[in-house]
């Protein structure tokens, strides 16, 4: 016996419209937006004093935060883990992941960890627990860059993302997109200013993304350039408020117009110094930067000039040499080093790396040496060229290329090793 045709074709119906919810569900499931937090489940790591030398390698960029953790970027994901000096990359301490949004930049701040996403969403993490401490909505990122496994762009130099301490004491979320700027709280999310910074001109066509943020400086204000109603001008705009002050031109200057920030901590915050030139001009000028305009800096010129308290460190003729940011007057010049180029600096030291692959590590005031030793781990050996390099808290990490370099290959020819990150102590 069956059943009558009519009830099989209402159990078929029925059957089928089970069918359907069940993949729309998953569908649902699958493609919804989702927010997956998985807080530390240990308590908070102590600070740590490693010694001189090589610690290990890892396969992605760390961000030192708070002394105490390394994070990490992934596509969809920012993690962490601990203890800060070790060997290898280890099990996530906490782990924050969105989806289908893009993890597009990282920041951190004492104890929290602000995370920029590709819709524009802000997330700030509790570095100590994983725990979100507030979500804010900024502007989407400008456009799409390239960003390689290592995921070096992404919390080494995150694009229009920044924290400032404003000169209230308040600090500040900086976030620039291609048609806004918006700055909020750091403590709490609250908004505390935007600017839109699309500008209509004749015949009604627009400038998108005419207002870079470079940075910030130590008095509390952004710097920008500003290129959108005629020839480029360096803007100092308040963090807290929002308000411009000083708008400036370096003398001769052309209608378009290159400038970079240097003594700067990590993330480009707190610079006081400046170096501008012409698009594709190496013979750029340094500046200092102060409360009223810049004034010159010669020993900042040099494209390879860094800026470390009062001190100007370049590697001139193969001799690295220290000199007075103001006067001009040398400080040290160390000749008895191998030839090296400078590769990152740091509030209290200077990093060369030699041609040979050994790190210098300097005293920017005096030039005197702090450590000196192979970037060398394991078998992997010394043939590798430098690529990004990061430098904050006493610890300095490396990517290592393959030679020769070929910025067009993919990763597995680009980085040495699967591991590509050399990371120490100094």
């Amino acid at each position: 016996m069956g059943f009558p045709n009519g009830r099989r074709r209402i159990a078929v119906a029925v059957a089928a419209l089970l069918g359907t919810v069940a993949v729309a569900t998953t569908v649902y499931r699958v493609l919804a937006p989702a927010e997956v937090v998985t807080p530390a489940r240990a308590g908070y790591p102590p600070a740590v004093s490693p010694s001189a030398g090589v610690i290990g390698r890892l396969p992605v960029a760390p961000l030192v935060v708070d002394g105490r953790l390394r994070v990490y970027a992934a596509h969809r994901q920012v993690y962490a883990d601990r203890p800060v000096d070790g060997r290898h990359r280890t099990t996530p301490y906490w782990s924050y992941r969105r989806w289908p949004a893009a993890l597009d930049g990282v920041v951190a701040s004492g104890t929290t960890v602000v995370t920029r996403w590709s819709d524009g969403r802000l997330v700030a993490l509790d570095a100590r627990t994983g725990r979100v401490a507030w979500r804010a909505d900024g502007p989407a990122p400008a456009g799409e860059r390239m960003v390689r496994r290592t995921g070096a762009a992404t919390v080494w130099d995150p694009r229009g993302l920044l924290v400032a301490r404003a000169s209230d004491g308040r600090q500040a979320v900086v976030a620039a997109g291609a048609e806004r700027m918006s700055a909020v709280d750091l403590a709490d999310g609250r908004e505390l200013w935007q600017s839109h910074v699309t500008v209509t001109v004749p015949p009604g066509d627009t400038v998108a993304g005419c207002r870079d943020a470079l940075g910030t400086t130590a008095s509390g204000h952004l710097i920008i350039v500003d290129s959108c109603a005629g020839p480029a001008v360096v803007e100092f705009r308040d963090t807290a408020t929002g308000a411009v002050g000083l708008r400036w031109r370096p003398p001769a200057a052309g209608d378009e117009l290159v400038a970079t920030p240097v003594g700067c901590g990590t993330g480009r915050t707190g610079c006081t110094g400046l170096r501008t030139a012409r698009p594709g001009d190496d013979a750029g000028r340094g500046w200092l930067l102060g409360a009223g305009e810049p004034v010159a800096a010669p020993a900042l010129d040099r494209p390879d000039a860094e800026l470390v308290g009062g001190t100007a460190v370049a590697v001139v003729d193969g001799v690295a040499v220290g000199r007075s940011a103001r006067t001009g007057a040398e400080l040290w010049r160390r000749p008895d080093l191998p030839q090296a180029r400078l590769l990152a600096v740091q509030p209290d030291r200077v990093h060369l790396l030699t041609e040979t692959n050994d790190l210098v590590t300097l005293d920017p005031a005096t030039g005197a040496q702090r450590s000196f030793f192979a970037l060398n781990v394991g078998s992997d050996g010394i043939g590798w060229a430098p690529g990004a390099a990061y430098a904050a808290g006493g610890f300095v990490a490396v990517e290592r290329l393959r030679k020769p370099v070929d910025p067009t290959a993919d990763d597995q020819r680009y980085y040495l090793t699967s591991e590509p990150l050399v990371f120490a102590a100094t």
